[in-house]
């Protein structure tokens, strides 16, 4: 190209540049805006009023206290030193919990490949060919003349979004990533939730394997009393074989709830990101649980917009929305322009010349006529996707609202159990007393005791495990209500350091 055609290169270069911006100002946006779902009319969860304070004839009342802030490591509510360095390590070397942080990082940097699309897409082309030409060559006289062509330059490409199809597709994707954020909010939800549920079923289970023990040593005395009444006569050989039996069948129990404890030692292992070999955790009793005194509730128009798998379901209707956007664009014609400017030759040495210089000016529109309805199609299935994902949010909410309303009335019914195996504990425990001194003093048969150690092994059972499902519960109700985990700061991306596997190079390429 020589002097006298740069200006013209340059005008053209400006008019895609121009026709560039205006098909962004002139573009629209097809396909509907998302708008959030309402929160729930309703301003209980259940049908009847739960009382405000439970359990206050126990001596272990819990008050409900709507409105109250959830702190984000509600289990500090519990008071124990242990769980709190269990949660801890959990949160910090849980397995299940890193996949959810890259997850979330990978879908945050599709977002960002996602927006690429919104600016020109510029290359660099270089290339070299060999060719026959069949015609003949003016003044040469030959013919099927062999040549090289070299020709480098750079290229440059743009679509405009006149449709919004390109920003239909970022909004799927920041809907997307969203989404994963509360995926990711979820599995520290239910971390914390598992690691504090573990905790309080090992205690549950230490305090009934003392308890099953103690009846165990309340056996072997009972058999040492029976064969001693039996060497002085005093004694049938049947009472002495009722009681090797009552000994043996209480001794049965606790292999099974020793593999229960073992089985629940190596799950929180696991959930601490460790092998049951690597790191065993600390050994909890009930007595190391504080029963949390005030408890704080989200109104059901509250818990729409804290509990992550509602989030996580709006976010998918969002994208689901978004989805209908692309497939109304893809309705609609499309622009591409385009454009290059280079060096093109026969030879290496005349490649860099002013007259080897090219440039070239392109705009592409693409409509479509006729595609046997497939365009139309999509974007009616698109509808029923989002369709199919707003009956799955409003399922979600419902299964919100039903899991709170299950715990409250647990809480209520745990409060109430807790005082009844008390009120058992203690007249079982002030019977079998009595029966064991009525049958060293020869006014009572064994079966009698035996009965009665029987009703109190049960009461002792009873007791710890309601004591534990009161704590269970509770740990519940914080992680129904959404554990406060938009305080805990669990959304910040992995650094891109420690995001890039071994040995991957890093691309500077775009």
């Amino acid at each position: 190209m020589n002097e006298a055609a740069r200006p013209t290169a340059r005008a053209a270069l400006r008019t895609l540049a121009l026709a560039s911006l205006l098909g962004t100002l002139g573009a629209c946006t097809v396909g509907p805006d998302f708008v959030r779902p309402s929160p729930p009319a309703v301003q209980r969860y259940t049908a009847t009023d739960i009382p405000a304070t439970m359990g206050a004839d126990s001596g272990a009342a819990q008050s409900l206290e709507v409105g109250a802030a959830l702190s984000a490591q509600w289990w500090e509510l519990f008071r124990s030193s242990k769980l709190d360095a269990v949660v801890s390590r959990a949160v910090a070397d849980n397995k299940s919990l890193a996949a959810a942080r890259a997850a979330l990082a990978q879908a945050q940097e599709t977002v960002a490949a996602a927006r690429g699309a919104y600016f020109p897409q510029v290359g660099f082309n270089a290339s070299v060919s060999r060719r026959r030409s069949g015609t003949q060559v003016p003044g040469s006289g030959a013919a099927n003349v062999i040549s090289n062509v070299y020709a480098l330059g750079p290229t440059v490409s743009y679509a405009p979004d006149v449709f919004g199809a390109t920003r239909r597709t970022v909004e799927q994707q920041q809907a997307l990533a969203r989404f994963q954020g509360y995926e990711l909010a979820a599995a520290y939800l239910t971390l914390t939730g598992n690691a504090v549920s573990q905790a309080v079923s090992m205690a549950s289970l230490r305090g009934q394997i003392r308890a099953t023990e103690e009846v165990v040593a309340n056996d072997e005395r009972n058999l040492s009393l029976v064969q001693e009444k039996y060497t002085v006569g005093k004694a049938a050989w049947i009472d002495v074989l009722t009681a090797r039996t009552q000994l043996a069948a209480d001794r049965a129990a606790l292999p099974a709830l020793r593999q229960q404890l073992s089985a629940t030692r190596h799950a929180l292992s696991i959930l601490a990101g460790s092998a049951p070999a690597g790191w065993s955790p600390p050994a909890f009793d009930l007595g190391d649980f504080t029963l949390p005194h005030a408890l704080p509730l989200a109104l059901p128009s509250e818990l729409v917009r804290q509990r992550p798998d509602i989030l996580a379901a709006e976010a998918q209707l969002h994208a689901s929305s978004a989805a209908i956007g692309i497939a109304t664009a893809q309705l609609y014609p499309s622009i591409t322009l385009s454009g290059s400017l280079g060096q093109q030759a026969l030879s290496t040495a005349a490649l860099f010349q002013p007259a080897s210089r090219y440039w070239s000016l392109s705009g592409d529109l693409l409509a479509p006529i006729f595609r046997g309805g497939t365009l139309r199609a999509q974007r009616r299935a698109a509808i029923e996707a989002y369709r199919a994902s707003l009956a799955s949010y409003e399922q979600t909410v419902l299964q919100g609202l039903q899991q709170v309303a299950d715990t409250l009335q647990a809480l209520q019914h745990d409060a109430q159990l807790v005082e009844a195996e008390r009120q058992i504990l203690v007249n079982a425990t002030a019977a079998v007393e009595l029966q064991r001194i009525s049958y060293a003093a020869g006014k009572t048969s064994l079966l009698t005791l035996i009965d009665a150690e029987r009703s109190y092994q049960q009461a002792r059972l009873g007791f710890v495990r309601a004591q534990a499902q009161r704590l269970q519960d509770t740990a519940q109700l914080f992680v129904a209500l959404g554990g406060g985990w938009w305080q805990a700061g669990i959304d910040q991306p992995v650094g891109r350091a420690d995001r890039r596997p071994r040995g991957a190079e890093v691309d500077t390429q775009g």
